[in-house]
């Protein structure tokens, strides 16, 4: 990149993070192979004690990559893949690219209705999944409702260690699915049962790699089209935000799901470029996850804040019982992280927490507080290297902002997606002026770092102001008792709308919502004060463990309808 002016943030960097740096990219295949061939001897994957070397995981993608060939995919082929976090859902990753397909990442707790239409919607040609009930059953449905041509099925049993496995069998037989081969149906042991010579397509850096939905708050999530280009830029702005790491040296923890774009690249893409080791774990639990960061030493542990928060507030944790000193890095996305959540942890843990902020649309890095530098507290940090952030005006999109000026943030660099896929009109309102926007309200401060008010759709519009549900949220988090809060705006046939908390109480305290009220009144505006307080067992998350609103929103519309 030329440089054009000097940016504020790159006088706000340490002085190992290099925002002019030059960001090689290539195609993924390329990167995979080089790093097979690198790091051939060390371990890959360890997931709940069985173990893949880079060596095996490179032989099972060239099988698989044949497999998928001979059964007809080609080049730009959309593969979906809707497993759990096993060994299985990262060796059909890579193999879906080297054989020159497209992959499509689903979440394997859609529904049928949510399958199908992402399904129609990308044009998915071959499935990917796993023989237990609940999974086989809706894939299979999908040749009845879609243009769905095979599915491919990964056998539970064989992804576990062998004692694990034997267990498995013996209890939980009932769970697990019968179905018979076919042209259509075809067991993943069979499709990798070759030589491992496949064909290697021609494939351009900017050619789709991966189409990876938005979870957006309202209306039909959008598949925004990730290149080869943009994913080999965010692996190495990821690695650049992160010198403190060491190829070849890494422990990464897994927890987050793969199917979301924040693991794949953050850890699944980061540690196979760097060789690092993977620590896969099938879904979040805290006692099991806690287990496996001292078993395998983890350095480095990316998660959500809903998952520090539980770290927080486990017992053996709090009392110093756990050694978690292994961990060197920890990185939080997904969500907004509390200042609260971070200060504790760290006290906990002695590891620094810094917050990052990416969204499907940029690969996800943007920015992130320097792991090595100032974690500005509130802010989402820094931009990556050769990313550009500025705050452009809601009512006129082109008109760039001051320092300091709050309105639409907006990211320019080499991670932006290519587009929407099939969705010009969409892509091109996303894109306009060159540019990405993320419908988020924030603003730059005079030394770059960037900081995130709320979504432009969540902003609460009381008597004619605007209140930021983050604000609120982070005032109730400053009380001991709460654990988990999320602030949506409900009707007020007064004020037009008033804001909502919903509220999560650690285990062992006693809160009232007037207790509460109390706490906060000193902390927020009364127009800002919560109308209404509401104490929840659980509170609504993503597939990612983040807080959602969505299923509030529509709770209070429905109940609101009536």
């Amino acid at each position: 990149m030329t440089k054009l002016k000097k940016w504020p943030w790159e006088k706000s960097l340490p002085s190992d993070v290099n925002w002019q740096s030059d960001i090689p990219t290539y195609t993924l295949p390329d990167m995979f192979t080089k790093s097979v061939k690198q790091w051939r001897n060390k371990t890959a994957i360890d997931f709940l004690g069985k173990t893949l070397s880079y060596e095996e995981l490179g032989f099972s993608v060239n099988c698989a990559a044949k497999g998928l060939q001979i059964n007809g995919v080609v080049k730009n082929s959309r593969v979906g893949i809707m497993l759990p976090n096993c060994p299985a859902y990262v060796i059909m990753y890579w193999a879906t690219l080297c054989a020159g397909g497209i992959v499509v990442n689903l979440n394997p707790l859609y529904t049928r209705e949510e399958l199908a239409t992402q399904i129609q919607d990308s044009g998915i040609d071959f499935l990917i999944s796993l023989d237990l009930k609940e999974l086989f059953f809706k894939a299979e449905s999908m040749f009845q409702y879609t243009q769905l041509k095979k599915l491919i099925v990964v056998s539970l049993s064989k992804e576990l260690p062998i004692i694990k496995n034997f267990l498995f069998r013996i209890f939980k037989q009932k769970n697990l699915a019968k179905f018979t081969i076919s042209d259509k149906i075809i067991n993943l042991n069979t499709l990798i049962k070759n030589d491992g010579i496949y064909k290697k397509p021609s494939i351009d850096q900017d050619d789709v790699a991966v189409l990876q939905y938005t979870g957006g708050t309202t209306g039909l999530p959008k598949a925004a089209m990730l290149t080869h280009k943009n994913l080999s830029a965010n692996i190495e702005q990821g690695t650049l935000f992160f010198p403190q790491t060491e190829a070849g040296k890494e422990v990464i923890l897994c927890v987050l799901p793969l199917f979301h774009v924040f693991a794949m690249t953050v850890v699944m893409n980061f540690a196979i470029r760097n060789g690092g080791k993977i620590v896969l774990l099938p879904k979040f639990d805290i006692n099991q996850m806690l287990k496996t960061i001292i078993r395998t030493k983890v350095t480095f542990f990316p998660a959500v804040p809903t998952i520090y928060i539980a770290v927080n507030n486990h017992p053996n944790v709090k009392s110093g019982k756990m050694d978690l000193s292994s961990i060197k890095a920890c990185l939080s996305g997904g969500d907004t992280l509390p200042t609260e959540v971070k200060e504790v942890f760290e006290k906990n843990t002695g590891c620094k927490l810094v917050e990052g902020y990416g969204l499907s649309e940029t690969s996800p890095i943007a920015a992130c507080n320097p792991s090595t530098g100032e974690s500005r507290q509130g802010s989402l940090g820094l931009p990556a290297p050769q990313t550009i952030f500025e705050i452009t005006s809601i009512e006129d999109p082109k008109k760039v902002l001051a320092l300091g000026d709050m309105g639409e943030i907006c990211i320019s660099g080499p991670q932006i997606m290519k587009g929407y896929w099939e969705k010009p009109s969409e892509t091109e309102k996303a894109l306009d002026g060159g540019r990405f926007h993320t419908g988020d309200v924030g603003y730059i401060d005079d030394d770059g770092y960037v900081y995130l008010i709320d979504r432009i759709k969540e902003v609460i519009i009381s008597s004619g102001y605007n209140v930021y549900p983050r604000y609120i949220e982070e005032a109730i988090y400053k009380h001991s008792a709460v654990e988990e809060v999320t602030v949506i705006g409900i009707p007020d046939s007064y004020r037009g709308q008033s804001a909502k908390a919903f509220v999560r109480i650690s285990e062992g305290h006693d809160l009232t919502p007037d207790d509460l009220l109390e706490f906060i009144k000193d902390k927020l505006s009364p127009i800002e004060c919560p109308k209404e307080i509401e104490f929840r067992s659980e509170l609504p998350k993503t597939a990612v463990g983040k807080l959602s609103k969505k299923e509030l929103i529509e709770e209070i519309e429905t109940n609101t309808a009536i």
